[in-house]
């Protein structure tokens, strides 16, 4: 090679040098923009001293549900017996220790986080369920609870002091998604006031929203993905590179009124959100963290309180976040939280729920088993990413 040859291949490869090291800073700067970019959304702060210490060396499971109800009393299912026998050695025959013991499964607080009442579990006229999971006050201030055990195909009415109402569905009697006198391992209960109809996210073993009469327990309706009609057929592993299901995945987990009378429903492990009208209608969708394998990233669902519900509120307990959501257009504008045991952090955070204030509590199950607070501290600019949100001094 001639000295003019070396010379144009040596300033050809600076070039390509140059080139590389620009292209990575303009990279690095354009993350950097992206972490310290602002929008305007709702801004939150975990309260560390939330809840108070439970009375009786009592322990809590699983929470597997989180409700609120018309004096903002925050209301708890859990699963007591996922403690293991060394968390409840007082329980032990003989107690193995002074501490600790289970919990009863519906636990109610007030907002400065003190227990009000605990009750719940097995008793007579009703089948308790296998599994608890979900629970809703609605506005008569009735207490519902469903349940995905593997024969779970019914819902429970309670008083607030735990005397039972009505039983609808039979366990160990679930005939499918087509069903109309059973339900298959209900996850989640919405009741709205002004039709009195109860939403049910049918859920575990079914893959269907199926609405019923609340004072009678009666089928009305019930519809699939896409407002199909619902099909049992093994979808097999959700695949983020395959196109759409035209079917929900199980588990179907939340199925949530707005105040403009469009469902939300989390259709978990297909990592996606979809909305119909009251009718069963398909209106649009949202996919969340679509390369999300195993448990799914789309939890539950929240509304924001104000009166047009501007925000949405999303669990994802699969990547530890809560997302905030624009509700018309459903775009996702920031999220809080991280994985890890500290307060506003999440293990498998897996409910969601606003008060009247517009205050957020999530409960987290499998090794989470806590109930947590978030206080609403307006809507001003926040960063995409808000990350852990640790009180501000």
């Amino acid at each position: 090679m001639n000295s003019r040859s070396t010379f144009l291949a040596g300033l050809f490869a600076t070039g390509l040098i140059v080139l590389v090291v620009a292209e990575r800073a303009f990279e690095r700067a354009s993350a950097a923009d992206q972490a310290t970019a602002t929008v305007e959304a709702p801004r939150f702060e975990v309260d560390p001293t939330f809840p108070k210490p439970l009375p009786n060396g009592w322990l809590m499971g699983m929470a597997i549900g989180v409700a609120v109800d018309a004096q903002d009393h925050i209301w708890v299912v859990h699963r007591p017996d996922t403690l293991s026998a060394a968390e409840a050695a007082a329980e032990q025959n003989p107690p193995t220790a002074q501490c600790c013991r289970r919990a009863p499964p519906i636990l109610q607080f007030d907002q400065q986080g003190n227990l009000l009442s605990a009750w719940g579990g097995p008793g007579e006229g009703y089948e308790w369920p296998q599994s608890n999971h979900g629970i809703f006050v609605d506005h008569k201030g009735i207490v519902w609870i469903g349940g995905n055990g593997a024969k779970d195909a019914h819902v429970l009415k309670f008083t607030q002091e735990g005397k039972f109402i009505a039983q609808y569905g039979q366990f160990g009697k679930s005939g499918g998604s087509n069903d109309t006198s059973n339900f298959g391992r209900v996850a989640k209960i919405f009741v709205d006031p002004k039709a009195n109809e109860a939403y049910l996210a049918d859920g575990y073993g079914n893959k269907r929203v199926a609405v019923i009469d609340a004072d009678t327990g009666a089928f009305k309706r019930y519809w699939g993905a896409y407002g199909n009609k619902p099909d049992d057929t093994n979808l097999g592993p959700y695949d983020p590179d395959a196109p759409p299901a035209q079917q929900f995945r199980t588990p179907v987990h939340c199925s949530d009124l707005s105040v403009d009378g469009l469902v939300y429903v989390c259709d978990r492990p297909n990592n996606r959100l979809q909305v119909f009208t009251r009718e069963g209608q398909f209106v649009r969708e949202q996919v969340i963290a679509k390369r999300t394998l195993g448990d799914g990233a789309v939890w539950d669902v929240a509304f924001s309180r104000d009166p047009q519900q501007r925000y949405l509120y999303v669990a994802d307990g699969k990547n530890e976040r809560v997302y905030i959501l624009r509700r018309d257009t459903l775009e996702i504008v920031s999220a809080f939280g991280d994985g890890g045991r500290q307060p506003g952090q999440f293990f498998a955070v897996h409910s969601i729920v606003t008060d009247s204030a517009g205050n957020i509590f999530t409960t987290e199950t499998y090794e989470g088993r806590r109930l947590q607070r978030f206080n609403f501290k307006g809507v001003t600019q926040v960063p995409r990413d808000q990350g852990v949100v640790w009180p501000r001094k």
